[in-house]
């Protein structure tokens, strides 16, 4: 399981022209699902997310996790990470999950992610999504949980 995280400002998703989730400071973190991966991978994964530390402290270093700040967490599906761009000039998708099972880990991880932080917005599996943020920094980091091996 994969997480894309990116420090903002503020970020929004829109679907067909209408704002469906938005947070100020803290974390966007689009989420790629692959081919393998399980509740295992997504506990672990938001567990990390949660805990990493990429926010500011009192002298300037990055000693502060999502949970000390009380940030906002906004989880956004992207199948697209878990591509495969190591040869040729088309990604390939063999190695994300199936859609069903994308959409169930997505909504299992949506829902850990309310139970332990309070402020939880999210994007919506298998929508054409428009992405707005402020970048802070810029800081981003790629998360990744493999699947087991099978």
């Amino acid at each position: 399981m994969i997480g894309l995280l990116q420090r903002v400002h503020n970020t929004s998703v829109s679907i067909a022209n209408k704002e469906v989730a938005a947070i100020n400071q803290g974390l966007l973190v689009f989420v790629g699902i692959e081919r393998g991966d399980t509740q295992t991978q997504a506990d672990r994964l938001l567990t990390r997310l949660l805990a990493y530390r990429v926010f500011a402290d009192n002298d300037d270093k990055m000693n502060l996790s999502l949970q000390d700040i009380n940030g906002g967490l906004l989880l956004v599906p992207q199948f697209t990470l878990a591509a495969d761009t190591h040869k040729g000039m088309r990604p390939s998708f063999s190695s994300a999950a199936s859609p069903q099972q994308g959409q169930n880990l997505f909504e299992y991880f949506c829902s850990q992610a309310k139970q332990q932080h309070n402020i939880v917005e999210t994007g919506q599996f298998g929508a054409d999504m428009q992405v707005t943020l402020t970048n802070d920094g810029p800081v981003t980091f790629w998360l990744q949980i493999p699947p087991p091996v099978l």
